[in-house]
């Protein structure tokens, strides 16, 4: 059968012959006839080629708007149904377009859209053939999805799509029916087994932390692998040791490798030279741990067992709870004092462990079925403890109103020249201490006049030549706020203490002497005795991070300050301070902020002076009093965030974020160019290093170099800090 493009009837004529053929599944197209057929269009139009294919397949077809122009699909000699559509849909890919099946209805789309659009799923073997966009799911077995997925995307068309699906193992590819196939059978050589199964070799005589980084290098040149944690080399070769049962677990790429790999610890696993009759020495460099505490521990755990550890600890060495606050006197309370850093820590000698704190080793005598149970509760022990992020928040809010309003007077009554006169009048001493009547003339009369703050509305008279105040009337209304937030930071280790201390150092007096005795009365030999005392903010913390991420604390806050106000008498006792401190123990999770207490305070004060009887007069009774009013709000609370470093990835970047955030300060706070004064450039942290980079030897200065605006994530330099939101 020969199909030509000719206009009107022949076309239709096609259209209706083929219309003949039973319609077809969904995936197959099966025509009753199966007589083979030739088709030639040459420069036709889509729309009229696509009614022509929807007549021979007996499949309804929808055509997108947003298709159009002229196609090519011939043949020089007859063929099948199925293979003309296949040609159809060719011919459609090389125009940009996609034929997409769904629910039930062909639809011929631009290709972009095609994997939108697309309705049938398959799962398993591909069962379409052809340039029809479908969707597949193929479970994997063994290899992980997420590195099959850079191999497979360049042989994914632009337009169509790959993910992958860690949760159930799977890929799942968006693309031609035909390109789907071959993919498949990618994918079916690349999921295979990567390597043997875990082999376990028991050692006899080594241990098996201390085999484990020399089989992992001889085996593929990587790096030592760390309990608990695989690391494969470079070869794929795996080596994990177990300490509880003296094992190393082996995975190697193949049987020979594994062979190789079992050969190496045959010939390693021997017995150690420097067995005696006592026993053998080993020496172990610890990783994490310090030596001397670790020491101390062992040898308490092993002395239990009755002796059998050939020695008791020195006199000399340290308990546990003494080597556990370097600094700290032991037993001493938390809030106690004690600082700087702790001396250099002697050799720890005794028993059948040694310690060397130079370089942080334990020299182990012992024999060698009891150095390998020493060895196993050791690297147990010796592993890196996380560290713990303290932002302790101080949140002060104080405010007060204050009101004050009095009346005075003063006259004379008599004629000049008269013995006696009457003086009648009333003073009051307002509450800032100034304004009284009385020692206003006093001081006007020295040349002084100072009537106090707010209004003052007075009359004057003169009394034989001197003018004075005669009446006074004083009004005032006071308002104070005060925002202060202190943000005392500081790192430490898990289950160790540390402290800061952000304030000044203030003497103060304990003793003197001032004898005398001397001629003529004179003073001998006087002298003081001065303490002095941290005087501002000090937090000490003891974290101890539990399950699930909940840090329990133990806490000593203080928030301390000089008084400016020394009462009359003390001054010569030296300053006063005021002090207000937190001590207790609390549980907050990673990240999250706990209240940890705090002052709330209201206060009204109110004084009144009158006249007895006259000052209740009502209206004229203010001429005979005076009255102030004061009220004070003051909200102090105390917030504490704890956030856990478990790695040197978290300390990093957290270190990063702060020093990008004091840098940008930095460069918002240098001065402006000025050609008078020389100075231009104010020191300025160095930019930070990229990972790998080896860091500034030293901080340089503000250059031409420098960026000019600061990083985004850093506050203004002016900014008030604010207590940051909890993590999730």
């Amino acid at each position: 059968m020969n199909l030509r493009h000719l206009p009107g009837g022949v076309l239709a004529l096609a259209c209706l012959v083929f219309a003949t053929m039973a319609p077809a599944s969904a995936q197959t197209f099966a025509p009753k006839s199966r007589a083979p057929v030739t088709v030639n269009f040459v420069n036709a139009d889509i729309d009229g080629v696509t009614r022509a294919f929807a007549a021979m397949i007996g499949r309804a077809i929808v055509i997108d708007p947003r298709v159009k122009g002229s196609i090519t699909v011939y043949s020089e000699q007859p063929q099948s149904v199925m293979e003309a559509w296949q040609s159809y849909q060719s011919a459609l890919r090389g125009l940009g377009f996609a034929v997409v099946e769904s629910g039930g209805l062909l639809k011929v789309v631009p290709e972009a859209d095609a994997k939108l659009q697309a309705g049938t799923v398959s799962i398993g073997e591909v069962g379409v053939r052809g340039d029809q966009v479908i969707t597949q799911i193929f479970a994997l077995r063994y290899e992980n999805p997420n590195n099959l997925v850079p191999v497979l995307r360049p042989l994914i068309s632009a337009n169509n799509t790959i993910n992958a699906n860690p949760a159930s193992n799977s890929l799942i590819i968006t693309d031609y029916a035909e390109n789907l196939q071959r993919l498949g059978k990618i994918i079916a050589a690349l999921d295979n087994p990567s390597g043997t199964e875990v082999d376990i070799v028991p050692l006899q005589h080594a241990v098996a932390a201390d085999l484990a980084p020399l089989v992992q290098r001889l085996s593929d040149g990587g790096g030592a692998a760390v309990a608990g944690v695989p690391a494969g080399g470079a070869g794929g070769t795996t080596v994990v040791a177990d300490s509880r049962s003296n094992s190393l677990l082996i995975r190697a790429a193949n049987a020979a490798r594994l062979a190789l790999v079992r050969a190496n610890i045959a010939q390693l696993d021997r017995p150690s030279t420097l067995l005696g009759a006592g026993g053998g020495m080993w020496v172990v460099h610890l990783k994490n741990a310090d030596a001397v505490r670790l020491a101390t521990v062992v040898r308490a755990a092993f002395g239990a067992f009755g002796g059998s550890t050939g020695g008791t600890a020195s006199p000399t060495s340290p308990t546990p709870q003494q080597a556990a606050l370097p600094g700290t006197p032991a037993n001493a309370p938390l809030g106690s004092g004690g600082g700087g850093l702790a001396t250099a820590a002697q050799p720890n000698t005794g028993g059948f462990i040694q310690a060397d704190p130079a370089t942080n080793s334990l020299i182990i005598t012992a024999p060698e079925p009891l150095y390998k149970q020493v060895r196993a509760l050791i690297d147990q022990l010796d592993t890196r403890r996380a560290q713990v992020y303290i932002e302790s928040m101080i949140v002060e809010v104080a405010g007060g109103d204050a009101a004050d309003f009095g009346f005075q007077w003063q006259g004379l009554l008599g004629k000049s020249g008269d013995k006696t006169g009457l003086a009648v009048g009333t003073n009051f001493t307002p509450a800032g201490g100034r304004g009284n009547i009385i020692g206003v003339n006093t001081g006007a009369v020295q040349g002084q006049i100072n009537v106090g703050e707010g209004l003052n509305l007075g009359i004057l008279r003169a009394y034989n030549g001197v003018t004075t105040l005669a009446a006074i009337a004083r009004a005032l209304q006071s308002q104070s706020e005060t925002n202060i937030v202190s943000t005392p930071n500081l790192i430490t280790l898990d289950n160790e203490e540390a402290k800061i201390v952000v304030g000044e150092n203030v003497p103060f007096i304990t003793g003197q002497f001032t004898g005398a005795g001397g001629a003529g009365g004179a003073t001998v030999n006087p002298f003081q005795t001065i303490e002095r005392k941290d005087v501002g903010i000090t937090l000490r913390i003891r974290p101890q991070i539990g399950e699930g991420g909940a840090v329990r604390m133990t806490i000593f806050q203080e928030q301390s300050s000089v008084k400016q106000d020394t009462a009359a008498g003390t001054s010569n006792a030296g300053p006063s301070t005021t002090k207000r401190s937190i001590e207790n123990t609390v549980v907050v999770d990673d990240g999250a902020i706990l209240v940890l207490g705090g002052l709330i305070e209201d206060r009204f004060i109110t004084n009144k002076s009158k006249v007895p009887l006259l000052g209740d007069i009502p209206w004229l009774g203010a001429l005979f009093r005076s009255e102030s009013r004061e009220r004070r709000r003051t909200n102090l609370i105390v917030f504490l965030r704890p956030i856990v470093m478990r790695d040197a990835d978290a300390a990093n970047r957290f270190s990063a974020d702060r020093y990008d955030q004091i840098r940008g300060q930095q460069q918002s706070a240098q001065p402006a160019p000025s050609v008078v004064m020389p100075i231009n450039q104010s020191p300025m942290l160095p930019p930070r290093p990229a990972q790998g980079e080896a860091p500034a030897s030293a901080p340089a200065s503000a250059s031409a170099s420098a960026p000019a605006s600061a990083p985004a994530s850093a506050p203004p330099a002016d900014a008030a800090p604010s207590v940051p939101a909890a993590r999730p």
